[in-house]
């Protein structure tokens, strides 16, 4: 008998069908997860790259409520897909394109997490009591408004072992999005963030409590940002990126820093003057 040259290279059509219904079906989830993405912004959040999503599951693997991913990460996602199966969570294998819906950006890095966003809160006076005590430094941010700089002051604060951040409740001074998390790789997972209403009251509070709070200041701040005698905990105030620390807040800090330069351009992006002077004020006193 003549073998059919066809017979083992192609499915057969119920193999077809039910790839097809598959198909459909993962279209339909990414489909529901965008429109779900849109009528609730506020109260989910999108985590994209690898290191991102496996900090947010090492972290807190309860929040995930969703998981795409790009067929090359297959193995990398295995055990958060158990954790989601055993949780009756959804998780999907889906293409580029599809995952892009999903993240927003074409900016994903082969996976997206959608997750629950930690609530902000402000610190009580005791915890900051307990935290100078304890030697922690802290970060202030003054209307920092670019998610991409949030994003990236976070992921310096995480390699120093920074373990907190104070952002403004102000209209313009930008929240831990998807856009900061894309940036931070991770480092939001290990940096913990608050909000306050009133910043100058809260600096005020930091001094209060032990900290040495040290504003970064454009100019007119002292060169020499590390000072002798008694070593307190540091609470660095960064400014937003067009205006600096507000005079107001300025005044309430126990000093202001300014990186000397060359004067070939006025000052530093935000993100990277953070890391400069997290180095020299948390890192290097630490050795």
């Amino acid at each position: 008998m003549a073998k059919n040259p066809r017979l083992g290279f192609r499915p057969s059509l119920a193999a077809r069908a039910a790839a097809a219904r598959e198909a459909a079906k993962a279209t339909k989830v990414v489909e529901a997860a965008v429109n779900t993405g849109a009528r609730e912004e506020s109260r989910e959040l999108r985590i994209c790259g690898i290191a991102a999503v496996q900090a947010r599951f090492a972290r807190d693997p309860g929040s995930v409520l969703r998981l795409f991913y790009e067929a090359a990460l297959g193995p990398r996602v295995g055990p958060m897909c158990k954790t989601l199966a055993l949780a009756k969570k959804v998780y999907r294998q889906v293409d580029a394109a599809e995952l892009e819906k999903v993240a927003g950006s074409v900016h994903h890095g082969g996976i997206v997490a959608v997750v629950t966003p930690a609530a902000l809160r402000a610190p009580s006076e005791a915890e900051l009591t307990a935290w100078a005590k304890a030697g922690e430094s802290i970060l202030v941010l003054d209307r920092v408004s670019n998610a991409h700089n949030l994003g990236a002051i976070a992921r310096t604060a995480a390699f120093f072992g920074v373990p907190r951040m104070v952002i403004s409740d102000h209209p313009t001074a930008a929240r831990p999005n998807d856009a900061a998390h894309r940036v931070a790789e991770g480092g939001l997972e290990g940096v913990e963030v608050f909000l306050v209403k009133d910043l100058i009251a809260h600096v005020r509070a930091l001094s209060a409590a032990g900290y040495d709070v040290v504003g970064a200041a454009t100019r007119g701040g002292r060169p020499d940002v590390v000072v002798g005698g008694a070593r307190k905990p540091v609470a660095l105030v960064l400014g937003n990126e067009e205006h600096g620390v507000s005079s107001m807040v300025a005044a309430a800090c126990t000093r202001l820093v300014t990186i000397p330069g060359s004067g070939k351009v006025e000052s530093l992006n935000v993100s990277v003057a953070s890391a400069v002077l997290m180095w020299e004020l948390l890192a290097r006193r630490a050795q």
